[in-house]
């Protein structure tokens, strides 16, 4: 089930959101304010950007379409402290539109 998590900020570089590296976690885009009145989400792919010799890269789980088919959902897991990845969403509508997202995870150990 995906989950909005908060704790998106907006930067001067985009849209960013820290995550610990060993957490495993749902993030959401809400795209209903971008659809056409009747249109929704065909088909949607997400992608981490990989690093070279990353030993613990960000990765893909699991990913889809909820909330009426106006909504993406992504689960990552992983990632090395201290690194940055964007991750890019792309879509396809009913009506045959294309469109893509990036954000950008911070992987941060944190602590209680």
């Amino acid at each position: 089930m995906a989950i909005n998590r908060t704790g998106f900020q907006a930067t001067n570089t985009g849209v960013t959101i820290d995550k610990d590296p060993s957490a495993q976690l749902t993030y959401t885009l809400d795209w209903t304010n971008w659809l056409e009145t009747g249109d929704a989400i065909a088909s949607t792919s997400f992608t981490a950007a990989a690093r070279r010799n990353d030993p613990t890269p960000l990765t893909v789980e699991s990913s889809g379409i909820t909330g009426a088919n106006k909504k993406s959902y992504v689960e990552l897991s992983g990632g090395q402290a201290n690194k940055t990845y964007i991750v890019t969403c792309t879509i396809t509508t009913d009506d045959g539109l294309t469109d893509r997202r990036a954000f950008r995870i911070n992987c941060i150990n944190r602590n209680a």
